[in-house]
């Protein structure tokens, strides 16, 4: 949503830019850009200013971003050191001090950036995809349709796998990318073996979606595991580069758990792997021979009556094949954890009361590491310094309230810090980890300057126990204390995400910034219990209940608002996507004297219709949990209800599949209740392009017809 516009669309960008205090058109907000000729592309971003592309220069002090020509590269003292290629038309794989490689279009270039010349060239065939640039063996790996690959300078097409059986997939994501799969192949820290992920599709039922493109349409089935039926059965093969022999590890998956954070020794010599019940409440850590695929030990094991949910594998301290770092919640709150390879527990190295995000690595000494997480307050994330021996020892290394994105460099002693605030636009600066000391190479402007946008303030709440709730509100620029103001809610409320934070904008999209002034609204967002960052007990409380306690965090929002004299109680509209979707729909149904109308967007309506991995986590299986199914079931409240309800849907949705919004739909038929749909034809779970401007313009126009 927030890419740079191309050419085509700057018709629909009407205002040039010197007009200056102004309102944002829907789709200058959409893609983040106003029409600007003094600009070499005639448009100029709406977001704030930064260094493109910064990053480390792998192995030096030096780092680097791209100008409109090229990309730069400066040593810590601001110095510049050299610059090379055609920025930014092809991206960065890898870089260090001696070359670096750059990506375009599946074409792979090895370039010597201080002579300006190429070493070598690979180019992928057509339809490679999950490409996996190695710098130790010079290989990439990629999937072709549902086999592996790797290639080099010599030779573009190296088989792994040959399977013709199309259930079997090699190299790809798996588990839908649940517990933090990013990706499917990891080559060894020596660039001598190449681990990867492998699903068995067979027990999964086809789901079909349609193809209107072709004449006639086309039946496109997908692979999708719903709750309660077939699953994955999930592998890891190790490939030796070298001797070209395939082995997979010795793991029995009839049972359908599943594999995940995947991590090497740095020796080679054994593969650590998360191995997860199907039923998601144990998990083990077990460690295997590379070798041989032997496993030969379970390191730990945790279990939860609720769930368990490893998200990171394991990082080995510098210089040793045996110890490493893990991060685990099993405390109420993501900390880390000290273990050694035989199951040792060395010591839990954090206790803190917050939320530890990632273990970024360690100095060059090895005697401190530095982790990313929220701190005190769950609305910011923030960087960290703590000593290993002893860890009380701890260092605060961003110190300015907001949200931080930091890239520690190999050595460990600078940190590239990019961060925002609801203040502060964008600053990066250079942090000495040693020192303290920060040096800024980049002050953003305020992008909205002159526009007449939504002002932001952050907001405290409590929920019916006393919890605290955080929450957003933009009010119209123009505000107005004595007025009488219509609400629009905008909600998500599920796991893994959350929406309020201290940082730029505070985590909204623009439109509804633009809304707010445009149409004169107050849009308000509160992220419930069961949404990311507070700790086990405020996001688990959910567990086999859906929509219940989202429901009365949200209603606990509405509360407030409508204790606020400019609030106008009579007109409370509510919008949201995916699960947000879920939850707009389900506050309407189930509270329609509360909100007027709500505008539901790839809806989950039915939990026994989404995926195994997900929604067996929340809410068990249908089978185990029937009650808690047929209670978060959207369609058991449409009863009598009154109010108008929107539900808008993409046809090819792969992840809230179309069924979700058909079955209510003809569930609503039979009752004779009224709800309203729309299918965008051919969109998955979003819905791009200019399409996205139709969907956002039908948003308001619903949200303004019927909040009256």
């Amino acid at each position: 949503m927030k890419k740079l516009i191309s050419a085509a669309l700057f018709s629909l960008l009407i205002f040039p830019f010197w007009a200056q205090n102004r309102p944002l058109s829907v789709a200058e907000a959409i893609y983040y850009a106003v029409r600007d000729d003094s600009q070499p592309m005639g448009y100029r971003s709406l977001l704030p200013e930064t260094l493109r592309y910064l990053q480390w220069v792998n192995g030096t002090q030096h780092y680097l971003y791209a100008s409109d020509t090229a990309y730069e590269v400066f040593d810590v003292q601001g110095k510049k050191v050299t610059s090379f290629g055609a920025a930014p038309y092809s991206s960065i794989e890898y870089i260090d001090k001696d070359e670096v490689v750059l990506a375009l279009d599946n074409k792979y270039q090895r370039y010597n950036y201080h002579t300006q010349q190429t070493i070598a060239e690979i180019s992928l065939p057509e339809g490679a995809a999950n490409n996996d640039y190695d710098p130790k063996s010079k290989f990439i790996a990629y999937t072709l349709k549902n086999n592996l690959y790797i290639a080099n300078e010599t030779n573009p097409k190296i088989a792994i796998t040959a399977f013709t059986d199309p259930n079997i997939v090699a190299g790809g994501v798996i588990h839908r990318n649940e517990f933090g799969i990013q990706k499917g192949t990891f080559f060894s820290p020596k660039g001598s073996l190449l681990a990867f992920y492998q699903k068995d599709e067979s027990r999964v039922a086809d789901y079909p979606l349609v193809d209107i493109t072709t004449t006639p349409a086309a039946l496109k089935a997908i692979k999708y595991p719903m709750a309660g039926q077939g699953s994955e059965q999930a592998a890891v093969g190790v490939y030796n580069l070298q001797t070209k022999k395939l082995t997979y590890l010795d793991i029995d998956t009839k049972d359908e758990h599943f594999l995940t954070n995947l991590a090497w020794s740095p020796d080679e010599k054994y593969l650590l792997l998360a191995e997860i019940n199907r039923e998601q409440n144990h998990f083990a850590l077990n460690r295997y021979d590379a070798t041989t695929g032997k496993k030969v030990n379970t390191i730990f094991e945790e279990s939860n009556p609720k769930w368990v949910e490893p998200e990171n594998p394991a990082v080995f301290l510098p210089n040793s094949n045996d110890e490493f770092l893990w991060l685990s919640e099993r405390d109420g709150f993501m900390n880390v954890y000290h273990y050694n390879t035989n199951g040792k527990l060395i010591k839990q190295l954090t206790q803190f009361r917050w939320v530890v995000q990632e273990i970024l690595g360690f100095d060059s000494k090895g005697e401190n590491f530095f982790i990313v997480g929220t701190g005190a307050d769950p609305r910011e994330k923030h960087c960290l310094k703590i000593n290993l021996k002893n860890p009380k020892k701890i260092t605060a290394l961003t110190t300015t309230p907001g949200t931080h994105k930091v890239q520690l460099s190999s050595d460990g002693k600078y940190l590239l810090d990019t961060y925002s605030s609801i203040s502060i636009p964008k600053n990066i600066d250079l942090i000495n980890t040693e020192k303290g000391n920060a040096k800024r190479l980049l002050t953003a402007a305020n992008p909205l300057e002159g526009f007449a946008i939504g002002t932001p303030e952050l907001l405290t709440l409590k929920a019916d126990d006393g919890t605290t709730l955080y929450a957003k509100m933009h009010k119209p620029q123009n505000f107005d204390p004595q007025k009488k103001y219509p609400v629009l809610i905008y909600v998500y409320g599920g796991p893994h995400a959350q929406e309020v934070k201290n940082s730029w904008g505070v985590g909204s999209y623009l439109w509804l910034s633009a809304f707010a002034q445009n149409d004169q609204y107050i849009v308000f967002t509160l992220d419930n219990r069961g949404s990311e960052n507070r700790g086990f007990a405020f996001e688990s409380v959910i567990h086999r209940h859906l929509g219940d306690y989202e429901i009365k965090d949200q209603l606990a929002g509405v509360a407030y608002l409508k204790s606020l004299p400019y609030v106008d109680a009579n007109r409370i509209a509510v919008h949201g996507w995916s699960f947000g979707g879920f939850m707009a729909s389900s506050l309407l149904t189930r509270h329609p004297e509360v909100f007027r109308t709500a505008v539901a967007g790839g809806a989950v309506t039915d939990w026994k219709y989404y995926e195994v991995m997900y929604g067996e986590r929340y809410m068990d299986t249908p089978q185990t949990n029937p009650e808690g199914y047929e209670n978060s079931r959207v369609g058991k409240y449409l009863d009598g209800l009154k109010r108008p309800l929107l539900f808008i849907h993409g046809s090819v949705d792969d992840i809230v599949v179309p069924q979700h919004l058909m079955s209510l739909t003809k569930e609503s038929i039979s009752k004779n209740d009224f709800i309203e749909m729309f299918f965008y034809p051919m969109h998955g779970h979003g819905v791009s392009g200019l399409d996205h401007i139709n969907l956002t313009e039908r948003i308001i126009d619903y949200i303004k017809k019927h909040n009256q």
